[in-house]
């Protein structure tokens, strides 16, 4: 499965589910798919600021082949928290970002993403802050690989 189906999948199954409990508990259930984040990548340089909760987000840069794609570059991420629901959240944010170019991350507006779930509205303001310091992190992480960095 893709990024962008794992991303119109979770969309379908936001729009099932009617009530806030049973969105958060699928949150919580999608962080649980995240792959394990390797220690080595449990640094400070990884470490995301302005997240209330320990939160690690690493981002690795893979040059395809030429071909069909024109030999671009692309970004996946790992990434883990000691929340659950972050966990989830982090899962969604990559499902937004991971496999993409950084041209087409910054193209995204993951704000926006989150919007169309009705997650803007229903996470705290301090889980707000960190969703934004993460999508932040990826947004610099994309500008260095477009700058190439």
């Amino acid at each position: 499965m893709t990024p962008r189906e794992t991303l119109d999948q979770i969309r379908s199954d936001f729009a099932f589910l009617d009530d806030w409990e049973d969105r958060y508990r699928y949150v919580i259930e999608l962080g649980r798919t995240l792959v394990p984040l390797p220690e080595a990548e449990r640094t400070e340089t990884n470490k995301v600021r302005g997240c209330a909760s320990q939160v690690w987000l690493a981002t690795h840069v893979k040059a395809e082949p030429g071909g069909q794609s024109g030999g671009q570059v692309r970004l996946s991420f790992v990434g883990d928290s000691d929340a659950h629901i972050v966990k989830g959240l982090i899962a969604i944010l990559f499902a937004v970002h991971s496999g993409q170019t950084a041209s087409e991350i910054l193209a995204t507006d993951a704000q926006t993403v989150f919007g169309t779930l009705g997650l803007n509205e229903h996470l705290t303001p301090q889980r707000s802050n960190g969703l934004a310091s993460m999508m932040a992190r990826i947004r610099r992480d994309a500008e260095r690989v477009a700058k190439g960095q």
